[in-house]
């Protein structure tokens, strides 16, 4: 029993580690993209909506590639067989937690629970992260 809890909780520490790199990936790749198509069109803006959109939606697409492959070569060690259904269980997981996580920003800890601004990426890392965390180990990856 101990060694299953151990095992599980070393997962998870690696599936962190794994979300905390992939959080700069994304940041890097969104505000790299603003930037980048900002200086080569010098009539875009950076704050034009639909290359906030744009950036953003790249961000996120090769952010949970590289997710999906470092999850499934570090944390969770599957083969390369048959990747196509494991990573579109990913994406499935990743854009279903990030609306669970919008939905628990708005409407529960903003508006319900008037909670401050502060606060709120604290407890959506602590109750998202372990729900990404089980989506990912017993559906995106069994």
């Amino acid at each position: 029993m101990k060694k299953a809890i151990y095992k599980n909780f070393k997962q998870f520490i690696k599936f962190s580690i794994v979300g905390l790199a992939n959080t700069f990936v994304s940041f890097f790749i969104t505000y790299g993209t603003i930037f980048l198509v900002s200086f080569i069109f010098k009539d875009i803006e950076k704050e034009n909506k639909i290359l906030v959109l744009i950036a953003s939606l790249l961000g996120f697409v090769i952010s949970v590639l590289n997710s999906f492959y470092w999850n499934n070569k570090f944390v969770f060690k599957k083969t390369t067989n048959g990747v196509l259904k494991p990573l579109l269980k990913s994406y499935i997981c990743y854009g279903s937690i990030f609306i669970f996580s919008y939905i628990l920003n708005v409407f529960v800890f903003t508006k319900l629970l008037n909670l401050s601004h502060l606060y709120i990426p604290i407890l959506q890392i602590f109750i998202c992260t372990p729900l990404n965390f089980l989506s990912n180990k017993f559906w995106a990856f069994k």
